[in-house]
């Protein structure tokens, strides 16, 4: 699956590597992964807009090329049932962002649905210089910062690679339903895998990505956040 060319000579044509999560939800939802409706606004009056339409509750977050690490950044609120909640987190975020980092680019605030709970994990993608494309898996939100219980496979990935990379992981146990937790979906997590590394496969633009986290179901999964980072054009 090619990528979204549009996307990827809008963001080279102003000079960036770094999508936005608009962007780079709109390029995994074009590679038939199940991410968070979420949309760009660029003034408060657009937020509360937005969110009306999406349907409350709805989360906020920074939309910035130079900013990676959004809610260290104070760039996130979660959980906004209101109109008034939404038009003041909008407030409150440029004001957080503004002041920790003056300098940053900001393209608006990212407006999304809030997602049903699930077991948090992570598929990434970063490309080493000598082996290529690597695929990253693990369970997901700060639990991968602070366990680094992740596994990782080069690209392109068997089916017999995305079901070892699930399996691999000491938080196995959680994905089959550890002390009454419900179990997830495996079977659709290695399908996810398979069609990231298809998506990575076939996209050289493509350097590194992070979705995560990833919301897993019984059901299936939903992407609540990603990141893409494009390489340089060297046109």
């Amino acid at each position: 699956m090619a990528l979204n060319q549009p996307i990827i000579d809008r963001a080279r044509s102003e000079g960036r590597t770094v999508l936005n999560e608009v962007e780079a939800k709109q390029l995994f939802k074009k590679a038939g992964i199940n991410v968070v409706e979420t949309r760009l606004a660029a003034s408060k009056k657009e937020a509360v807009s937005i969110s009306r339409e999406l349907g409350l509750p709805v989360a906020l977050k920074i939309a910035s090329p130079d900013i990676v690490h959004k809610s260290d950044a104070g760039g996130v609120r979660l959980g906004l049932g209101t109109a008034d909640d939404v038009g003041k987190a909008y407030d409150d975020i440029l004001a957080a962002v503004k002041k920790k980092h003056p300098g940053a680019k900001i393209q608006g605030v990212a407006v999304q649905k809030m997602a049903r709970p699930g077991l948090e994990v992570i598929v990434g993608m970063s490309r080493d210089e000598q082996f290529g494309p690597v695929l990253m898996f693990g369970l997901g939100g700060v639990l991968v910062e602070v366990l680094k219980d992740v596994s990782f496979r080069l690209v392109p990935l068997t089916e017999r690679d995305a079901a070892e990379m699930v399996r691999e992981i000491k938080g196995y146990p959680l994905l089959e339903g550890y002390r009454g937790q419900e179990a997830v979906d495996i079977s659709y997590l290695e399908g996810l895998l398979l069609k990231v590394s298809a998506f990575v496969e076939h996209n050289p633009a493509l350097k590194e990505l992070d979705l995560n986290p990833i919301f897993a179901y019984s059901d299936g999964a939903l992407a609540v956040d990603a990141r893409v980072i494009l390489e340089e054009d060297r046109h």
